[in-house]
């Protein structure tokens, strides 16, 4: 099993999971064309995709959906909720498979365990993929951490977390109204690096080998600050066998391997 983060951060979200013979996008967050271009720098073409898993209908998340699913006809794993929101954003029909929220199904070599994370869209989700090398989970775009969330993904080997922004930042931050920083504060927002620390407390076990954060805030965070909040929750947990990381929005995060 191996992953690449292709992109994350305000701006678009997209990873690359490839385990034996099955090849999946968890979101499509980054343009058709910088999907393309991220995927051959490792080696790989959107046509040898399997499907691709899309978590929410928010624009840094779907927007390669265009070209992947319209013209290429990948299809696409959400729910119901997300589909329409899908549909609404882009205009698009594809070749969706739709799941209910907290259900799993399998595509191809993998299993894929659904649940429901609280942000501002209609039905967003988390993913738990299991695979023979691994469970990878991905929790991103969540105002807090629920008991569910922690639940569903501490059994995650290599897990990819949200750490958005930097409280104090966010606060300081001239460009951004109020709204729109009660809006990332809220408990249906986005975690702050503190939060994903206080996370990690929950979600690291013996059996975590990777914690990659993601969806830094370009204005509101610092890859620094994001890792340091994190290494701090590590090192108190005397957790020396996870490997840390933060994904960038500029290029491809390196590649994980589990198994």
């Amino acid at each position: 099993m191996q992953l690449t983060i292709l992109g994350s951060g305000s701006a678009g979200n997209s990873a690359y999971l490839e385990a034996g013979q099955t090849r999946l996008l968890i979101d499509a967050g980054l343009s058709g064309r910088q999907i393309r271009h991220r995927l051959l720098s490792i080696g790989r073409t959107p046509e040898v995709l399997s499907g691709i898993l899309v978590s929410h209908e928010h624009s840094d998340h779907i927007q390669g959906l265009t070209t992947l699913a319209a013209k290429l006809g990948i299809p696409v794993y959400c729910n119901r909720q997300t589909r329409l929101g899908i549909e609404a954003a882009l205009g698009i029909q594809g070749q969706f498979r739709i799941f209910d929220t907290g259900a799993a199904f399998e595509v191809g070599e993998v299993a894929v365990e659904t649940f429901s994370v609280p942000h501002d869209a209609a039905d967003p989700v988390g993913f738990l993929v299991r695979t023979a090398g691994g469970n990878i989970g991905f929790v991103t775009d969540l105002g807090h951490a629920t008991k569910l969330v922690l639940q569903r993904a501490r059994p995650a080997h290599l897990l990819v977390l949200e750490s958005n922004h930097d409280i104090e930042m966010l606060q300081n931050d001239f460009r951004r109204p109020w709204s729109l920083k009660q809006r990332i504060l809220s408990r249906h927002g986005h975690l702050s690096n503190s939060a994903a620390a206080e996370a990690l407390r929950e979600l690291i076990t013996a059996e975590t080998r990777h914690v990659c954060l993601a969806h830094l805030s370009r204005d509101c965070n610092r890859p620094e600050l994001a890792l340091a909040a994190a290494q701090q929750c590590l090192q108190a947990l005397g957790a020396s066998h996870v490997r840390l990381g933060a994904a960038s929005q500029e290029s491809p995060h390196g590649t994980l391997q589990l198994g």
